[in-house]
């Protein structure tokens, strides 16, 4: 099993969750993030004064799901995800190792 964490704009969170239920996905985990990195935030006015956004809204959707999400499927959601900008579109793979049975 692994576990999968896109971070995208919040303008594309849409598109992606629709191609993760075009390939078969029903149940995800969805976030609001906030991202700093190269982008270094932008300028925001309020009531005439200027001031500095350093953290910029993203989305994280988080899933898990056995290996069938080939390089193939991920490109493509990474392809939706996409705008040609710093910091979105990306995507994070973790394998997850736990033994079968569990005892609480």
């Amino acid at each position: 099993m692994r576990q999968f964490t896109m971070i995208v704009r919040p303008f594309v969170a849409q598109a992606v969750l629709e191609a993760l239920v075009d390939l078969g996905i029903d149940s995800w985990i969805v976030h609001e993030a906030k991202g700093y990195s190269r982008q270094k935030g932008y300028l925001e006015r309020y009531v005439g004064s200027e001031y500095s956004l350093a953290f910029l809204p993203k989305v994280e959707i988080s899933l898990w799901a056995n290996r069938e999400l080939n390089p193939e499927t991920l490109s493509k959601i990474q392809e939706i995800a996409r705008t040609g900008r710093i910091g979105d579109g990306k995507i994070f793979v973790v394998p997850l190792a736990w033994q079968e049975e569990l005892e609480f």
